[in-house]
């Protein structure tokens, strides 16, 4: 178990590239921080700054109130599982378990209860005796793991382990790491770039754009009040859609369309009278009925719900696209028209992005 602090890091590269700025962080015991954003955002360098495989430019790293910044990566006590598993093809599963044991010269009646105790837990059991070549991608991740559980560090890192995988083998394993982190209760970060597996592993979420912190906060928190543009359309899926809206006395007029304020929300927006803010909707928050007019030109059906693509007010442009999650399995043809309504609607300024916000 271990506590993270992780304090004004930067990463300067020799030919003056800033991959990362100003980088803060308290990860708490037994918590599981997921490292999001797209590729180049400096989430992989954040965590090998971590690791001790990259130099920090500036700031301070503490592992449980003691300073790291400079100590080497092999006498930091964390793990690392990378994306490519790094496993040895003429070693078993078991000597890549038992490997970095083996080279500490711990006792082999030692390594050997560890090894096993690792294989229980991530059922390799059956296939020690096994070579890489010979397992499955979910597997040799899994192998993966094992070798890093055995040294039992404080701190797990992960970097997109799960990119090398398949659909189904990227849930099964996705789900296999949050279980193996219920059972450890270690301290785990963990990189990627896909936001389901951010939303659905993390205890909270770290999103990242071009080197800078967005946003951090619980998957709900990131999800529910994304406190800029990009987050709101980087978290979610299909992304949040965005208009250019005019604050009036009643109502935000759109191109093509307008939408009631209630009171609350003309209170929210009362600054902002006569000007121009950027509306943001969530798919999910589309239902059909309503006031706002829409042409199909595109219709997903998904079992459950039904992904509808369309133009307010029928006019083919990409300001006014809007995607619908509509429940239920619909029908509707390319040029249908159809009425949606908004159930929930996010309000940001336009000049510099971030939420509007009571009491902001």
């Amino acid at each position: 178990m271990a506590q993270l602090s992780i304090q004004h890091v930067d990463k300067i590269y020799d030919n003056k590239v800033q991959a990362v700025f100003d980088f803060n962080l308290d990860v708490k015991d037994g918590e599981l921080i997921v490292l999001v954003g797209p590729s180049g955002c400096g989430k992989s360098t954040t965590l090998r700054m971590i690791a001790g495989l990259e130099d920090i430019t500036a700031g301070h790293l503490l592992l449980d109130g003691r300073d790291i910044t400079t100590t080497p990566a092999k006498d930091r006590d964390m793990a690392m599982v990378f994306q490519n598993y790094a496993l040895y093809g003429h070693m078993t599963v078991y000597e890549n378990m038992a490997f970095s044991l083996t080279l500490r010269k711990e006792n082999p009646n030692v390594i050997h209860k560890k090894v096993l105790a690792a294989a229980e837990i991530l059922d390799l059991t059956s296939q020690l005796n096994k070579k890489p070549a010979q397992l499955s991608g979910g597997q040799r991740q899994r192998v993966a793991m094992g070798r890093s559980i055995v040294r039992s560090p404080k701190v797990f890192l992960f970097d997109e382990p799960l990119s090398n995988l398949d659909a189904k083998l990227r849930g099964a394993t996705r789900r296999e790491i949050l279980l193996l982190h219920k059972r450890l209760q270690a301290t785990m970060l963990y990189v990627t770039h896909d936001q389901t597996e951010a939303l659905t592993l993390a205890d909270r979420i770290v999103c990242m754009s071009m080197g800078h912190v967005q946003q951090v906060g619980t998957p709900l928190e990131l999800y529910d009040s994304p406190a800029n543009l990009f987050v709101a359309s980087f978290i979610g899926l299909p992304p949040m859609n965005f208009f250019d809206v005019a604050v009036r006395e009643n109502e935000l007029e759109g191109k093509g369309f307008s939408v009631a304020l209630s009171e609350e929300e003309k209170g929210l927006l009362k600054a902002y009278a006569g000007r121009e803010i950027t509306l943001g909707v969530r798919p999910e928050d589309v239902e059909a009925g309503g006031e706002i007019g829409v042409k199909v030109f595109s219709n997903e059906n998904l079992g459950m719900n039904t992904l509808v693509h369309g133009h307010i007010g029928g006019v083919n442009t990409p300001e006014h696209k809007l995607s619908a999650k509509l429940r239920g399995w619909c029908d509707y043809r390319e040029d249908d028209e159809i009425k949606v309504a908004f159930k929930r609607c996010h309000f940001f300024d336009k000049q510099s992005g971030n939420a509007i916000r009571k009491g902001a």
